[in-house]
């Protein structure tokens, strides 16, 4: 029960982050965004490694802990923040019905699983359902905007599946703090080039907007989400996934005003019973 505890509040706080994104990027660009969420969440992370007096990684695990940096620090807060200049969140938040089913791949790859055929059936259909929907939506979105955000949940499930591995040596917290610690002097470096020339012009809901996706999306969400899937294990935590584009779509109309049209919940649907298939049969 603790690790769907743990996990059910980690998919409540990520949620929050495309919403929260799209607001920050109406006032910053996706690059300063990016490397700024993760150099604060960085340097709590060295407070909270240093508070517990954790040992260093083994040097076994640190081209995990990269491949986890790359994936979740770095490439799905960025891709995902360029790919909402050009589409809402609300449209975005589709696209995360497939992050489940990103990570199961991921996972049967790293892992040398074998799945059944019906487990390709159920992957294939779900990919096309998203890919008709962003076709459809042709003349409110964007095809870069979509195949940013389809990058993105690669990217993202790839670094998943690689934390999901690490916490049975590390420990769940101890993932994303060591993989924000490792992207840390890059991440700083960077947030200091793309700054804005000048911070008036952004708005008190932008730097809310960042202190919520630094703290809460690339922290604290992390901590509980790895610690359920330390708990509760990684295939079964992991399903709870499936209820993150439902509060998503919930945000976006509630504090966004954003339009969730029926076709949207529809597809959400329809990628989440294919994902239900793909984990019956990934195993």
């Amino acid at each position: 029960m603790s690790g769907w505890l743990n996990g059910l509040l980690g998919v409540i706080i990520f949620s929050g982050s495309l919403p929260a994104t799209r607001v920050a990027v109406l006032d910053m660009s996706p690059f300063f965004l990016t490397f700024a969420r993760a150099s604060i969440a960085g340097l709590l992370a060295v407070l909270l490694i240093v508070g517990f007096r954790q040992k260093p990684p083994a040097r076994e695990n640190i081209y995990a802990l990269i491949i986890v940096s790359l994936g979740v620090v770095v490439g799905f807060p960025l891709l995902t923040a360029m790919a909402l200049q050009h589409i809402t969140s609300a449209h975005s938040i589709v696209f995360l019905g497939l992050l489940p089913l990103s990570t199961a791949l991921f996972g049967v790859l790293r892992g040398g699983e074998r799945p059944g055929v019906a487990f390709w059936i159920f992957s294939v259909t779900g990919s096309l359902l998203v890919a008709g929907f962003a076709l459809s939506q042709h003349a409110s979105a964007s095809l870069s905007g979509d195949l940013l955000m389809i990058a993105a949940v690669i990217v993202c499930g790839l670094g998943y599946a690689e934390g999901a591995k690490l916490t049975r040596t590390l420990g769940g917290w101890q993932v994303i703090s060591w993989a924000l610690i490792l992207a840390l002097p890059m991440m700083l470096m960077a947030a200091f080039i793309t700054q804005p020339a000048s911070f008036n012009a952004i708005r008190p809901q932008a730097w809310g907007a960042l202190g919520y996706v630094a703290l809460f999306s690339m922290l604290i969400g992390f901590i509980f989400w790895y610690t359920g899937l330390a708990k509760g294990g990684t295939a079964a935590v992991g399903q709870l996934q499936l209820l993150q584009p439902f509060f998503g779509l919930l945000l976006s109309a509630t504090l966004l005003d954003e339009a969730v049209s029926p076709l949207m919940v529809f597809i959400t649907l329809g990628v989440i019973a294919c994902v239900v298939g793909s984990r019956k049969f990934a195993r």
